[in-house]
């Protein structure tokens, strides 16, 4: 999709419309489709430090991520996310290619969900600790560092 761009902005740059539809993404995914409950208005999404990267098309995002600033000046990649019918399109791997480029040398981690452990793995990501459940669903810690 020629026409799909990258967003980053703060939590202060946000319009309501678009974190409305960063939101229904991210919870028609992980609580619906994932059929996980739980609290994903998490207070995060407001912290000063956080970014959060989304590729739209026509307005609409197809695929979002956001970075955390975790304490020790590492940073943290998490809700990655891409639209049912956005999948396959190349989509996630550009998103993390901007997050890092955004995060620079900085260290970086993320909870990847196991069956994803390739993926990121391929982003320079090492698994960091023990798979873990978290909401029915494996996860494995994983690291990055420059």
């Amino acid at each position: 999709m020629p026409s799909t761009q990258l967003r980053v902005a703060g939590f202060a740059d946000l319009d309501a419309r678009t974190f409305h539809d960063l939101l229904r993404l991210r919870i028609d995914v992980f609580v619906v489709e994932q059929e996980c409950a739980y609290p994903e208005i998490d207070g995060r999404d407001v912290e000063p430090g956080t970014r959060h990267l989304w590729l739209a098309h026509d307005g609409a995002p197809l695929a979002y991520l956001r970075i955390l600033a975790d304490p020790g000046g590492v940073a943290r990649i998490g809700r990655v996310v891409v639209a049912p019918t956005a999948r396959g399109g190349g989509h996630a791997g550009r998103l993390m290619h901007a997050a890092l480029a955004e995060i620079g040398d900085r260290p970086c981690v993320l909870d990847a969900q196991s069956h994803l452990v390739g993926f990121y793995a391929r982003h320079g990501f090492t698994v960091s600790g023990p798979e873990y459940v978290e909401d029915g669903i494996p996860h494995t810690p994983m690291r990055r560092n420059r």
